[in-house]
């Protein structure tokens, strides 16, 4: 079994809602709080949420892990 970790980052919209919706629809888990913090460069909050997921394969860096 392995552990794959990912950070899923988003302006603060709605698509930041439906990407971890999708994700954890899929398996993956909250792993700790959502983040937050304001981009001068773009004027906006942006927001982010690890996520982690138990799989039967071993890991390689060219996994697409947000296909997994």
């Amino acid at each position: 079994m392995t552990t794959l970790y990912r950070c899923i980052t988003e302006d603060d919209t709605v698509r930041f809602c439906h990407r971890v919706s999708e994700a954890l629809s899929k398996g993956w888990s909250l792993h700790g709080s959502a983040a937050m913090a304001f981009d001068p460069v773009k004027g906006v909050m942006r927001l982010a949420q690890p996520v982690t997921k138990q799989v039967d394969a071993d890991y390689h860096p060219d996994m697409k892990l947000g296909q997994q």
